[in-house]
């Protein structure tokens, strides 16, 4: 018989939800060939798992232990949810009336601070815990809070009393400095155990409210760890923004602010709003309909309350950002739901209205909501979220008292403007149909994509099948298009002419867009989509390059062309992938020499510096491309090694004034250029006239 197999005992675990160890009973050595039988059990003897590997955590040792079950990790994003249940904590002071301003302060050395105006956290001794502060059993101890009921709090971000005690827990230091009934209490912690007993440190007549103080943990962090300035910044600024009753101070040291936009110090008090935060989010969009649908119902901080603000924009992608209690939740919920719901029914019910029940039929939520910036708060009475970081409502009541909230006043809102509603209705319907014709559509491989566009005056491909080092001249008509042909270079250079002046998409419908032949040759030939639906890995081509007549309706017709690209393809831009031509205006020739002028200033410079004074040059205007002979083409414009190329650019800095820019010279409103000439034309030089 062989003697039973022994193991080493293990070291006690420090991991609650590690396996334990296991002592093996004595059994014979099995034979070889002996198979083990399915379902045989361990004999029931001594395993080595009894009562004392039962940890019991207590206080805030489970939150260091696992903090992802407090916060969602220990990344950036569950850092800074130390600062949002901290704020949290003062916002729901304001919304009870009690606080008119929160002050967030960034120190150099890591530690934030966030001060308000509040109540203060209770100091008296606790009815549980005799020996014990409120303040202490409120920041060392798990689910200790006042806003498990409603008798304290109507509504509030805080639920089940971990936020700020979690916040002490992940925390290197923590201080808290408390004013209540002219007095001053201070009482510090490290890593959630306190530092002594609470201290009165005098009286404060002029000061009441709470000031917590702290440093993230970097055994829990990280070493690097630090709070993003810029985040903060956008948090605390967020909360003026869902309650205009209270006031937002900021100060962050220069020191945290190198190579940032961030301001150092900053007020924020926002008496519109939900607006005002939309409309900050949407400057320089173009608007669907050009008033933003803003509204609220009930007051602000009390059970039931609902504000909100949408606009469609034409020009960008549609986002929703919502809120309950003030606090952001990420991943929507039942809230969210009904607001999709109630602008469905009230574009449904308007085309009704108008007649348009056939076409409105295949319309969903989500193609109302493509296009559209959406801001909404609602206030309700001991919500349900999912997960402690409350990333998601699940209150099945908030669905329907944001329906309710909403519905009449966006039929009104409707109503009011008939016009402009059929327009917003037009642009919801366009948005279904593109949503049904690309579930249709399958990708176009290439060679499909060439036979398809073969056509007189159409695309000339090039023989290279990669993009890289292939580009594609657009020219304008087929004259043009006859010339350049000849003189490209088959193996990388394609050629698509367009007709005359194309679409001005900034002021166009989506029908007319959708009609236009040239357009859509032009998208096909790309091959990497529009708007949202752009891919890089598709475009066929390196460089897009506009070749237009050098003349003012050549000009004319590469700012349509640019104006496509800037808003159907503005990655095609980002990428640095669109260029204009730089052909000659005018030939210049004396005897054998010839030289070529851009312009007329060009040409003065040519006739200078390239030419005898006394020589009697032969100038010649070109009227067009198309006039141009293939080897005059190919020699001025065409070529890589001779011609000059403009890329088109847009500063990070100018982005904002281009956008606004292009509404104005290209979009719909007349008025806006007929301004514009009456305030430039006086600089307008004559060299720059085509005169």
């Amino acid at each position: 018989m062989a003697k039973p197999a022994t193991k080493k005992k293990t070291a006690k675990q420090d991991d609650l939800f590690a396996a334990p160890s296991r002592k093996p009973a004595a059994r014979p050595a099995p034979k070889a060939t002996a198979r083990a039988k399915p379902g045989a059990r361990a004999p029931a003897g001594d395993s080595g798992y009894s009562a004392k590997h039962i940890e019991v955590l207590e206080g805030l040792e489970p939150v260091r232990r696992r903090p992802g079950m407090y916060i969602g990790g220990t990344d950036e994003k569950a850092l800074h949810h130390l600062f949002a249940e901290v704020i949290d904590n003062s916002m729901d002071e304001a919304l009870a009336g009690h606080a008119d301003w929160i002050e967030v302060d960034m120190e150099a050395d890591g530690f934030i601070s966030i001060t308000d105006n509040g109540r203060g956290i209770p100091v008296d001794a606790h009815p549980k815990f005799k020996n014990k502060s409120a303040l202490e059993v409120i920041m060392c101890t798990l689910h200790a809070g006042g806003k498990f009921d409603s008798k304290v709090y109507e509504t509030s971000g805080g639920l089940h009393g971990v936020g700020v005690s979690v916040a002490n827990a992940l925390s290197e230091r923590m201080e808290v400095e408390v004013a209540r009934d002219q007095k001053l209490y201070k009482m510090a912690f490290e890593r959630g155990k306190p530092k002594g007993k609470l201290e009165n440190a005098g009286r404060a007549p002029n000061r009441r409210g709470t000031k917590i103080r702290f440093k993230p943990d970097h055994q829990i962090f990280g070493k690097d760890v630090a709070f993003d300035p810029a985040r903060v910044f956008k948090m605390a600024r967020s909360k003026a923004y869902l309650y205009g009753g209270v006031e937002i101070r900021w100060h962050c040291d220069k020191a945290l602010l190198k190579g940032s936009d961030t301001p150092e110090k900053a007020v924020f008090h926002f008496a519109n709003g939900l607006k005002d935060y939309l409309t900050s989010s949407l400057e320089g969009a173009t608007l669907v309909h050009p008033d933003v649908f803003t509204g609220a119902a009930g007051k602000t901080g009390k059970h039931g309350a609902v504000e909100w603000a949408i606009a469609w924009t034409a020009d960008a992608d549609g986002f929703l950002q919502s809120y309950c209690n003030t606090i952001p939740t990420h991943d929507g919920g039942t809230h969210e739901s009904g607001l999709r719901t109630a602008l469905l029914r009230g574009l449904k019910d308007h085309a009704a209205r108008v007649n348009l029940e056939k076409r409105v039929a295949p319309v969903t939520s989500e193609d109302v909501m493509v296009g559209s910036g959406c801001m909404l708060s609602v206030y309700i009475r001991e919500p349900e979220f999912q997960g402690q970081t409350k990333d998601r409502l699940a209150t099945a009541a908030a669905q329907k008292i944001v329906e309710q909230a909403i519905k009449d006043p966006f039929d009104h809102w409707l109503s009011g403007n008939p016009a402009q509603a059929n327009k917003l209705l037009e642009f919801v319907i366009e948005r279904a149909e593109d949503r049904l014709r690309r579930r249709q559509e399958k990708d176009i491989a290439r060679k499909s994509a060439v036979r398809k566009l073969r056509l007189p005056g159409k695309l000339a491909d090039c023989s290279n099948s990669a993009s890289q080092g292939s580009e594609i001249f657009i020219v304008e008509g087929d004259s043009a298009g006859g010339s350049a042909k000849q003189a490209r270079d088959r193996r990388t250079q394609a050629v698509l002419p367009l007709r005359g002046k194309i679409l001005n998409v900034a002021s166009a419908t989506r029908d007319k867009l959708a009609q236009n032949q040239q357009l859509a040759d032009l998208i096909q030939a790309l091959g990497c989509g529009t708007g949202p639906h752009f891919h890089e890995k598709d475009l066929r081509y390196e460089k897009v390059i506009i070749m237009t007549d050098a003349d003012v309706d050549g000009a004319h017709i590469a700012s349509l062309l640019i104006t496509f690209f800037y808003r159907q393809m503005p990655k095609l831009i980002d990428l640095g992938r669109l260029y204009l031509a730089v052909p000659p205006l005018f030939r210049l020739q004396h005897g054998g020499k010839i030289a070529y002028a851009r312009n007329e200033t060009h040409k003065a410079q040519l006739l200078k510096s390239d030419f005898n004074a006394n020589a009697k040059v032969e100038v010649s205007r070109f009227k067009g491309l198309g006039e141009m002979m293939a080897a005059q083409l190919k020699e001025t414009t065409m070529d890589p090694g001779k011609r000059t190329l403009l890329k088109v650019t847009l500063a990070d800095a100018d982005i904002k004034a281009t956008a606004k820019s292009v509404e104005r010279l290209m979009g719909t409103k007349a008025e806006a250029r007929f301004e514009f000439i009456q305030e430039n034309a006086e600089f307008a030089a004559e060299e720059l006239l085509d005169v």
